[in-house]
């Protein structure tokens, strides 16, 4: 064409403090070393340090470990309590104490905090970002390693049972210890969790900054009694500390054989919540994490599950709730509220992550169009996803009514976690041959060792299939299946567009031979394939036999990066009034095309959203026999084609200022 080409930086969301709100789960707490100032839309990165970085790590504690701060309300019990338990005798629990201290040491603080953490897509974690940073993430569908885009989005997918599970275990596991101060409250235990739950989610819709003001202080309460009470313990029976020798693991699985193996799938209950150090990774950076682990929750945790170990010796009859059996008698019903507090926190981190991997799955092509509110004028990650949430609801009700108790989800909770840190491990190797370029003998060498356990956490969990974890699994393959249909589905319809439509240069062409009648104003065509005719152009030309007198092919694409900082659009005037426009969006924004548009400054553009008419086409699936998918697959992506976001509410067009053309379409 010849045109001038003219790129432009876009401003971001910047809320009045005037600090960038980036991220990717919770969202009541500040963006953690990222700070922008609204000159030109530059982002100046600062190191939290000081009071600052003392902030941060404790907004941490409410945010990133409410899952795994939770986990000794249920773990050990799983150990000499569950259905695959072992006998308390010292020697076996010193075993497990040394399992659970070496499980966190290696697993937590040394491959996550150390090693994982440093796999960020610009700032942002998770096992999506990782998955990007793996491997390219096309709109076509076409990559050179589906499989890795198979195994994160399977991750994903597992993440959702998490987000189901957590709140049921977490709150079933506080509630339970109602039972051990009077069994009046056996029959009471399943309606007060379900109560609590539904109320959980009914207050979602008006974001979490309410609930986030009481997150830190009572996450730290938490994790102070958590000491507490396994100081008091251990200073009874010192001995337990030396369960601190990995010996005394070694001589477990001697000892124990197969059965000691099958101990590990209650052990890694300890380490649930790890994947949430990574997936929060936006909210705070890496110091406040680390910095907030080794002073406070890995102290408070060791502490506490020595604590109970060394109760069990003394009392080996304490197995049923060895956590509650800590507490004196007259603390049970306060410790029973701040557990159910340190449970809701735990469940709301989990519930919030939902909603964000479901904004950059939307993105990134894998679900559809959902309605995302956003509930805080001035944090950009407080979402609210209505449909993500009442499923989740649902979920959890299921979840409680069909196990009934923290024991029984303990097997369907373990190979939701491990089977997600076996992927984790798998991509973090790829990420460290290509993006850092490792040799293969130190990445393969550091990953299999940590693949090692993971297997082993994993082989412990998938002999418990039949007792509850076939649950995540289920729910990972039902969500699975959609995202890659949908995928599937949007790559083969885009395909059945482009093959009856016409070379935009063409179309360009065909108006300078034969020019139509140009009308006042400005039509904004909405362009999957910024080469092609819109077929939303040519329905509207064929049928009212005019055009504007300024039309805008607008392509909106998303890159495999958190947030555009800078060229978030790209304009190019092609000739006779019609222009090329590029709009970026990262995977974690979501488009706001009105806003954009009105900040555009180029020569010879101009926007006036009165003047403007945006024109969108819309698909009717049909399912045929042609090549493509399966029959039934046709269906359920026609299915969900059909109840999706609307495209006005997702870019958020003005409803008045658009018009909607139909066409029916075979795939």
């Amino acid at each position: 064409m010849g045109a001038e080409h003219f790129c432009f930086r876009a401003h971001r969301r910047v809320c009045p403090s005037r600090t960038v709100q980036v991220k990717q789960g919770m969202a009541q707490t500040p963006v953690t070393d990222i700070h922008a100032t609204t000159t030109g839309g530059h982002i100046e990165r600062v190191t939290p340090r000081g009071r600052y970085l003392f902030i941060l790590s404790l907004a941490a504690l409410g945010v990133v470990y409410g899952d795994i701060g939770t986990s000794p309300l249920y773990a050990l019990r799983e150990c000499f309590h569950g259905p695959h338990s072992i006998s308390p005798t010292p020697a076996n629990i010193l075993g497990v104490l040394s399992l659970i201290f070496w499980s966190l040491i290696i697993v937590i603080s040394v491959k996550y905090l150390v090693f994982v953490l440093h796999a960020d897509n610009h700032g942002e974690g998770g096992i999506l970002s990782l998955t990007a940073l793996a491997t390219p993430i096309k709109p076509s569908g076409k990559s050179e390693r589906r499989l890795l885009i198979a195994m994160g989005i399977f991750g994903a997918a597992l993440l959702y049972g998490d987000g189901m599970i957590t709140p049921a275990i977490s709150i079933l596991g506080a509630m339970e210890g109602l039972t051990i101060a009077t069994p009046f409250f056996n029959p009471y235990v399943v309606p007060i969790t379900i109560a609590i739950i539904v109320a959980l989610f009914l207050v979602q819709s008006r974001g979490t900054a309410g609930i986030g003001r009481v997150f830190e202080p009572v996450t730290l309460v938490w994790f102070a009694v958590l000491a507490g009470l396994g100081i008091l313990q251990i200073i009874r029976y010192p001995e337990v500390l030396a369960a601190i020798n990995p010996l005394y693991g070694v001589d477990f699985f001697l000892r124990n054989g197969w059965h000691g193996f099958l101990i590990l799938g209650a052990v890694c209950l300890v380490i649930t919540g790890g994947e949430a150090l990574y997936a929060d990774m936006g909210h705070f950076g890496l110091r406040p994490i680390r910095l907030a682990w080794f002073t406070v929750v890995l102290p408070a945790l060791l502490l506490n599950y020595f604590g109970q170990g060394a109760l069990l010796i003394e009392n080996p009859g304490a197995a049923e709730n060895p956590f509650y059996r800590l507490v004196p008698l007259w603390g049970l019903y306060p410790m029973v509220v701040l557990a159910t507090a340190a449970a809701v926190i735990a469940s709301q981190a989990v519930i919030t992550g939902a909603f964000s991997i479901a904004m950059q799955a939307v993105q990134l092509g894998f679900i559809p169009r959902l309605k995302i509110t956003h509930t805080s004028t001035r944090e950009f990650g407080q979402i609210y996803i209505p449909t993500i949430n009442w499923a989740l609801m649902f979920g959890c009700i299921t979840i409680v009514v069909g196990f009934r108790s923290s024991s029984s989800l303990a097997a369907a909770y373990g190979i939701a976690v491990t089977s997600t840190m076996v992927i984790t491990t798998i991509l973090f190797y790829v990420v460290a041959r290509n993006r850092w370029g490792w040799s293969r003998l130190t990445a393969g060498s550091l990953c299999l060792f940590f693949l090692i356990i993971d297997v082993s956490f994993f082989g412990a969990n998938i002999v418990k299939v039949a007792h509850g974890g076939w649950f995540p699994l289920l729910l990972a393959a039902v969500i699975f299946t959609v995202m890659m249909t949908w995928k599937k589905g949007r790559k083969i319809l885009s395909e059945r567009i482009q093959s009856d439509s016409q070379l935009l240069e063409d179309f360009l062409l065909e108006i300078e031979r034969r020019p139509p009648i140009r009308v006042p104003g400005t039509a904004i065509f909405m362009n999957g394939n910024a080469t092609r005719t819109p077929p939303a152009l040519i329905h509207n030309l064929e049928h009212n036999k005019v055009l504007h007198e300024r039309v805008l092919f607008l392509t909106v694409k998303t890159r495999l990066v958190p947030y555009v900082e800078d060229e978030r659009v790209e304009i190019e005037p092609v000739g006779n009034g019609f222009y090329r426009l590029r709009v970026f969006y990262g995977y974690m924004e979501d488009p706001e095309i009105p806003r954009v548009l009105e900040n555009i400054k180029a020569p010879g553009f101009k926007f006036d959203p009165k003047d403007t008419t945006y024109f969108l086409g819309r698909e009717t699936i049909m399912a045929s026999k042609r090549p493509g998918m399966a029959i039934w697959r046709e269906k359920i992506f026609a299915l969900i084609s059909r109840n999706a976001t609307s495209a006005t509410a997702y870019f958020c067009l003005p409803p008045d200022r658009v018009v909607e053309l139909g066409s029916q379409v075979e795939i």
